[in-house]
């Protein structure tokens, strides 16, 4: 029996043991050739990081200068308020089913112009929730 265990111990050692890539089956690929403008962004570089740039950091070019136009710039966010008070809420705004935000003194539909009508809604959702049920008509003899 000892001698089957170490049968068995060879086997796993064989079934661990990494297989190295065979020299015949793929050659290694050379890495690729650096492309004619990384080579030129390169030397740009180490022309920037000369004793003479070093020193003086107002006469380094980082590049041509671009207009920004307004159209690349991004929309500016509106500032969060109230649209009965003017308050701003920031985060704790609430919007309402007429479409506005509102500070917490004006959040609810009595306090504030609503449009909304809540009763239409409630009577909307009532009758999807309850359709009506009518019996088979019975045919008379």
């Amino acid at each position: 029996m000892a001698g089957e265990s170490c049968n068995l111990n060879k086997d796993e050692a064989e079934i661990l043991k990494p297989s190295s890539p065979s020299p015949s089956s793929s050659s290694p690929q050379p890495p690729p050739s650096p492309s004619a403008h990384c080579l030129q962004t390169l030397q740009e570089l180490s022309s920037l990081n000369t004793p003479e740039n070093l020193g003086n950091p107002a006469t380094v070019d980082l590049g041509p200068k671009e207009k920004h136009s307004n159209k690349a710039l991004p929309p500016f966010q509106s500032i969060k308020r109230c649209s009965s008070c003017d308050k701003r809420v920031g985060l704790t705004g609430f919007r309402c089913r007429c479409g506005d935000l509102f500070c917490a003194r004006h959040r609810y539909s009595d306090t504030h112009d609503c449009s909304f009508d809540y009763k239409a809604a409630g009577r909307e959702q009532i009758a999807k929730a309850n359709p009506l049920i009518r019996a088979a008509k019975i045919i008379k003899i």
